[in-house]
């Protein structure tokens, strides 16, 4: 990414003094927006559903909480960041008909406005500001008088001033101050589940899976299994994050390095590129999101064995006994 595409694009923060902007939703990304939101100049409230066992947070952190109706009432800015799954009710049924001419929707992930569960009223702006790091980052970075960079961008203009308050709110967030880039609603959805499916989770799980079960199999310890195909896959990461993947295989024994080069390919070779692209497919045709919904509108019932499985795996067993012995955790 160059200076070019990665800078400032020319932020402040003078579009948000004193607008009202009703935050939805306090959870990592919801606590982290409304804070920083606040200490650049806006006037915000969060809005929670009645019993919410963030209200008695959010009023410790010095913000006015009501109920998500009156917050979206009042506000001609509303941010929704609650989970993918129950955006769409949420916002049918308590949000929609508070929405003015010149109302600002925004969202954290494009997911409910790309694959059309969300369809604002053609009166308002809908903008994207995907901060690239967990909420407890992004305010950490904010106090400490830095940022982390952002994703923005614009589905819908209807009061001609959605793309210079989209990078208002992103430098609102401090994330001006480490870069943003503007990007598409879609390309925001569809880059951040394919990296979620085929790298970052699903096939960072289903790699040190295997990597443990071929080792167990072949008769070592699964203590060992979990320290070389887990424990130590954060020195990897870490290093990688920092310095990018060749500064990390500078930091690793050259026997290490030789490894990756001559084995890598070997692993993820042309069948796994072959299923990537399928996963792109199905992301970009809104298979995956179709199911997805199907899934959580329907109970849960997959999703929630899934889960019970991957958390019965032996590797799970092994490492809560190993973790339980390092105390810096």
């Amino acid at each position: 990414m160059s200076e070019a595409t990665m800078g400032s694009n020319g932020a402040s923060t003078e579009l948000l003094q004193g607008r009202s902007v009703a935050v939805i939703g306090y959870g990592s990304q919801g606590h982290a927006h409304a804070l920083n939101l606040r200490d650049s100049g806006a006037d915000v409230v969060v809005g929670l559903y009645e019993g919410s066992s963030s209200a008695d947070k959010a009023r410790a952190d010095g913000l006015e909480v009501a109920s998500v109706a009156d917050a979206a009432a009042g506000a001609t800015v509303v941010s929704i960041l609650i989970p993918d799954t129950i955006q769409r009710d949420v916002y049918e049924a308590e949000i929609e008909r508070h929405l003015n001419a010149g109302d600002t929707l925004v969202f954290a992930h494009g997911f409910n406005v790309h694959y059309g569960e969300i369809v604002a009223p053609e009166h308002t702006d809908v903008i994207l500001i995907a901060p690239k790091s967990p909420g407890n980052r992004v305010r950490e970075e904010f106090v400490a008088g830095r940022g982390v960079p952002a994703l923005y961008g614009v589905h819908q203009d209807a009061s001609g001033g959605a793309t210079e308050f989209a990078r208002a709110y992103a430098a609102g967030l401090g994330c001006a101050r480490a870069g943003i880039l503007e990007t598409t609603f879609a390309a925001e959805t569809e880059t951040d589940l394919f990296g979620e499916q085929a790298v970052l989770c699903g096939g960072f799980t289903a790699l040190v899976q295997a990597g443990f079960e071929t080792l167990v199999e072949a008769g070592y310890d699964p203590a060992l299994a979990y320290f070389e195909c887990l424990h130590e896959l954060k020195l990897i990461v870490d290093l990688a994050y920092a310095h990018g993947i060749s500064g990390m295989r500078r930091e690793v024994s050259d026997t290490a390095e030789y490894g990756d080069y001559v084995s890598g390919p070997r692993v993820v070779g042309d069948a796994s590129r072959a299923a990537m692209k399928e996963i792109l497919a199905d992301v970009q045709s809104g298979a995956f999101a179709r199911q997805w919904i199907e899934e959580a509108r329907g109970g849960r019932e997959a999703f929630d064995r899934m889960r019970v499985e991957g958390a019965e795996h032996p590797i799970e067993t092994v490492g809560r006994k190993l973790r339980s012995h390092m105390a810096w955790l």
